[in-house]
């Protein structure tokens, strides 16, 4: 990986490790779970368009909506509410540990579907290994508790959205511009999010720290990280560029003890440790071989941009 895909990384993994923090605040401050997914899209939409629209980038995403259609449902539109509705039952840290089953997807559906990504070997251990880690989590401690299952349940079908999505996107349109890509399907979500977040309405003003989560995770958690999400993608390929999602439940799970007070129990523990393990294998993943001259390059490299 280059020192811009890194630094990319790094971005990404902080942008996508504090949205179940903000997720936990806005659905705890009475933010229906629709609403909260449609706000965070609408803001996202709106400014990744605008970007676009300057741009003149637009036009280049007229013969692919369809395919923009599909990765705006299955990556957005679907995954967003069904977080936040596990959310409500589930603390911040169990969503984001679910989260990052989402590379152990990838390998499943690589199966089928991308033979780039497919895993043998020590990346068949690691697939075996991280869905061990899915089985103590769920049995240990969730299991017996209906309410927390049926969260647990929907945070998982999420990470099965976004494992399939960066499919879509690295076969159809990771070519095109991330902005107008990657405004279009958000447009998309939030047209089909639309009746779902009018029927479930905020009964009062939202409180400050509410208004604060959906700015934040309409803004950094989802218009800028989706845009470095594309690049990613398209340089280094779905697997790797969702590595990060063994880096992000240890900055999720940090937040949701220190702000939240939450507590980890022996399952989220050990199945944390197993997931993390099972997806690093799972990718084939490498640490950079000199974190100090990665550093440097890093330093002198420009920043990701959309």
């Amino acid at each position: 990986m280059s020192a811009r895909a890194w630094t990319g990384f790094a971005a990404l993994s902080l942008l996508w490790g504090v949205p179940y923090l903000f997720i936990k605040v806005a659905v705890d401050g009475g933010m229906s779970p629709a609403f909260v997914a449609w706000v965070r899209v609408v803001l996202a939409a709106v400014i990744l368009l605008a970007l676009a629209g300057r741009a003149g980038v637009l036009p280049t995403v007229r013969r692919h909506w369809r395919w923009l259609a599909i990765y705006g449902l299955i990556e957005i539109a679907i995954p967003f509410p069904l977080i936040a509705a596990g959310e409500q039952h589930v603390s911040s840290s169990l969503a984001a540990i679910l989260i990052a089953a989402v590379p152990l997807f990838v390998a499943l559906l690589a199966i089928r579907f991308d033979h780039a990504e497919r895993a043998t070997g020590s990346r068949l251990a690691g697939l075996l290994i991280g869905l061990t880690g899915v089985v103590v989590l769920m049995g240990i401690d969730v299991a017996g508790k209906r309410d927390e299952m049926l969260g647990a349940a929907a945070i998982l079908v999420a990470a099965l959205g976004y494992a399939a999505a960066p499919m879509v996107l690295k076969r159809k349109f990771g070519h095109l511009d991330s902005r107008a890509a990657m405004g279009t399907s958000l447009a998309i979500a939030a047209i089909a999010l639309t009746p779902f977040a009018a029927l479930a309405p905020p009964e009062a003003m939202p409180d400050a720290d509410v208004l604060a989560s959906l700015a934040v995770l309409g803004i950094a958690c989802t218009a800028l990280a989706l845009v470095i999400l594309t690049a990613l993608i398209v340089e280094i390929g779905p697997g790797r560029a969702l590595v990060i999602t063994y880096i992000n439940p240890v900055i999720a799970v940090a937040l949701g003890v220190v702000i939240l007070d939450e507590h980890l129990g022996p399952g989220s523990v050990i199945g944390l440790l197993l997931i993390i393990a099972g997806s690093w294998l799972s990718t084939d993943g490498r640490l950079p071989p000199r974190l100090l001259a990665l550093g440097r390059s890093a330093r002198r490299s420009r920043p990701v941009r959309g």
